[in-house]
């Protein structure tokens, strides 16, 4: 099943283009940018050219997600409207909100999943064999 023009892609999804990539260009890493705005959270900042798209990205290896990160928004105003337009109430967000007011640079943030790398680089049979502390009531 094909994702909407606006959707989030499945993990099977991402999968079959990390096949895909693999296939036409010969490598297991790639990255995909300009999420819809629509499956990020309100804090990413939208695409200055298209709202409907955000300053986001994934990274993958072998059509598993290993990072997401995107630019932030530090527009109080654009917040404000972006909160508005995904219909969540501003009110617990309020100091959050006003921190943006005083001044901020752009800028950006990542996590990446440190033990999904390693579990996919030395192609292990599960993730948790690639971490110090996994998380497994049975261990």
């Amino acid at each position: 099943l094909e994702p909407g023009q606006f959707d989030d892609l499945s993990g099977a999804h991402e999968l079959r283009l990390g096949e895909l990539v693999k296939e036409k260009y010969g490598t297991d890493f790639f990255m995909l940018d300009r999420y819809p705005a629509s499956v990020r959270p309100f804090y990413t900042m939208p695409c200055e050219d298209d709202k409907r798209y955000s300053n986001s990205y994934d990274m993958f290896i072998r059509g598993q997600e290993i990072c997401s990160g995107a630019q932030r928004c530090h527009d109080p105003k654009l917040l404000q409207s972006i909160l508005e337009e995904k219909g969540i109430d501003p009110t617990p967000l309020g100091p959050y909100i006003e921190s943006f007011s005083h001044g901020v640079m752009p800028h950006g943030g990542a996590g990446i999943g440190l033990e999904r790398v390693v579990f996919l680089y030395l192609g292990l049979d599960n993730v948790r064999k690639a971490s110090l502390f996994p998380r497994d009531p049975n261990r």
